[in-house]
């Protein structure tokens, strides 16, 4: 028996997460996707996961190219969250602006992210609506905000972990 979709959307908002920019390169192309459903999988050998939407840009590049990165952004970094989400009128072309460079794969690292994870896919399982990729990390390191505070996404909203904590305690 399943549960209603809209029902589960609303239990899955009261979870918060980190808000990542997910980058791939294939060939010349480069592209980009506001992403929250990422986690770290092995540290032996170091894998991740990132869950995409079949059938989108991003889904179809990340699958031919085999690669991606994953920009963790900081809470000073709403605005990029919502360009790469379309949540706003983005400029023609996306990384305008944005001051970035490459590391192993060649997929966009943002120079200005808390930190990143450059990685080769070595699986893809369907899951529903969505492919969950593997990625194992062939680099990893830190941005010029390393110590910033991170992005975070709680019930449809971008916030800085001090947002959360105070609506948490009037919550509670």
């Amino acid at each position: 028996m399943s549960i209603d979709p809209t029902l589960f959307r609303q239990v899955m908002r009261r979870f918060p997460t980190g808000v990542t920019i997910l980058t791939v390169r294939h060939g010349e192309r480069i592209h980009g996707m506001t992403a929250n459903s990422f986690t770290s999988v092995s540290l032996d050998p170091t894998l991740v996961l990132i869950c995409i939407t079949k059938g989108t840009t991003t889904h179809d590049l990340v699958a031919r190219a085999g690669i991606f990165a994953l920009n963790i952004l900081s809470a000073r970094q709403a605005h990029l969250a919502k360009r790469f989400a379309k949540q706003v009128v983005a400029p023609a072309d996306p990384f305008a602006g944005i001051a970035h460079h490459r590391a192993t794969t060649g997929a966009p690292i943002f120079d200005d992210c808390i930190a990143y994870l450059d990685c080769r896919v070595v699986a893809a399982h369907a899951a529903g609506d969505h492919t969950i990729f593997i990625g194992a990390a062939q680099a990893a390191g830190f941005g010029r905000a390393r110590d910033a505070r991170p992005l975070l996404w709680l019930n449809g909203e971008y916030a800085s972990p001090d947002k959360i904590l105070a609506h948490l305690t009037c919550v509670s």
